[in-house]
């Protein structure tokens, strides 16, 4: 079912979105509102119809809830999924002084030269990242991105607030409460990130000992990062669930602009050739709290996906 809603999207868009430019130049086929419903109780939600690296939703996860907004602790983790935004800060800087990255991802995908030259550099940047602190200070920095405000959110007076912390609060003291929103939408940092928040508002909701979570995500691209982000939330909220005692209920997520990017057109139909297999089981090895833990702790019991479908990301 949780797969199925997944595949109904990808055919929806394909057959009554418009199509679209769009910030990368890539161009989209988009649709504006639609919303999924999934029954956490049926199985965890990964996609079964082609592999998702659960390791990177995990240490992402992890890195949010730390507060983190730097890819050193990514990178520790062998996660590259936000390696290309803060590549691009240095490219665009005025400190480098490489090879002419300019419209670099557009370039990467019809060059095979210049694509090999750009995965060079980009690895260079990364070890860079791992070795030197200065400059991973300065250039594997995002900016106020989902950790930062969800942990940390700056305040007129200059403090902070630690949403976590207060939703963790409300769930055991306040649990009707409609206030138990987690947002990473800071209209003042937006200018200053290196990706304003795709993923923008959650509001969480106790019924009957179990625990729901709807998220309003305002931009979703279909086929690469909308799997990740289906899990990356059903994860938060059995972490949640788990931290206060309760069960889990539904997850249930409203888009914006979701959209399928026109060099992912060929991998969306083979996807929807594909026949969804069982759920796994989300398994927690550890009772340390959800703070302590590590991504080995977090197991995924009877996953057997489908191959991997490989696609550019639009930057």
């Amino acid at each position: 079912m949780i797969v199925k809603q997944y595949l109904d999207l990808l055919q929806y868009i394909l057959d009554n979105g418009v199509d679209k430019g769009d910030r990368t130049g890539v161009g989209t086929r988009s649709v504006f509102g639609y919303q999924m419903r999934f029954n956490l109780q049926e199985g965890f939600p990964i996609l079964t119809t082609k592999k998702v690296a659960f390791g990177l939703i995990k240490s992402e996860l992890l890195w949010f809830l730390r507060g983190d907004s730097n890819i050193r602790y990514l990178l520790e983790n062998k996660n590259h999924i936000w390696d290309e935004w803060a590549f691009k800060n240095w490219i665009e800087s005025e400190d480098y002084q490489g090879p002419d990255m300019t419209d670099f991802g557009l370039r990467a995908e019809k060059d095979p030269d210049f694509k090999a030259l750009y995965l060079e550099e980009k690895k260079a940047f990364c070890q860079r990242i791992l070795e030197d602190d200065t400059f991973a200070l300065q250039y594997g920095e995002l900016g106020d991105v989902y950790g930062k405000q969800w942990r940390s959110w700056k305040t007129r007076d200059g403090k902070t607030i630690d949403q976590i912390a207060i939703l963790l609060d409300q769930l055991k003291n306040h649990p009707n409460s409609r206030r138990m929103i987690l947002s990473a939408w800071n209209p003042e940092d937006v200018p200053h990130m290196a990706l304003p928040p795709c993923h923008t508002l959650s509001q969480f909701y106790v019924s009957e000992g179990k625990l729901s979570c709807q998220l309003y995500q305002r931009s979703g691209d279909v086929f690469l990062g909308v799997p990740f982000n289906i899990t990356s939330y059903a994860l938060l909220t059995y972490l949640l669930a788990r931290e206060v005692g309760l069960e889990v209920g539904d997850f249930v997520h409203t888009f914006g602009d979701v959209h399928i990017y026109n060099n992912h057109f060929n991998q969306v139909k083979e996807q929807l050739t594909r026949t969804p297999g069982e759920l796994p089981q989300l398994v927690i090895h550890s009772d340390r709290s959800m703070f302590e833990l590590t991504k080995e702790d977090i197991v995924l019991e009877n996953y057997h996906p489908q191959p991997t479908i490989k696609a550019p990301v639009a930057v």
